[in-house]
């Protein structure tokens, strides 16, 4: 039996002014073809575009389609002026000490800052 990838992404650009996503989107999509067990965490910037109250990037909302789970750390919804409670659904909110069970749980960490 073959065994499930896992990696969890660090996405820190905005998902409002930059193409970052775009390519973090084509990326997950093929080694989700893989069967790879992929966490996106948006942090810092990453965290814009989140609410449900403005209008989501299309890559993102793409993103948040496929079969990977996806955080956005509320320390940094919060320093951007955004309410957990209006984040999509599809996203969960968290603090640092689920980020850090998170990455200690996965063998590779790529950062995107």
């Amino acid at each position: 039996m073959e065994e499930i990838k896992k990696l969890v992404y660090l996405f820190g650009f905005s998902t409002r002014k930059c193409t970052s996503i775009d390519n973090l989107f084509n990326i997950v999509k093929e080694q989700t073809k893989d069967k790879a067990n992929i966490t996106v965490v948006l942090i810092h910037d990453g965290v814009i575009g989140t609410s449900k109250k403005g209008v989501m990037p299309t890559s993102l909302n793409l993103l948040l389609n496929l079969p990977i789970n996806v955080f956005a750390m509320i320390p940094d919804l919060l320093a951007r002026g955004i309410d957990p409670d209006s984040v999509d659904t599809r996203i969960k909110c968290i603090e640092y000490d689920i980020l850090v069970d998170v990455l200690a749980k996965t063998p590779k960490i790529a950062s995107w800052m």
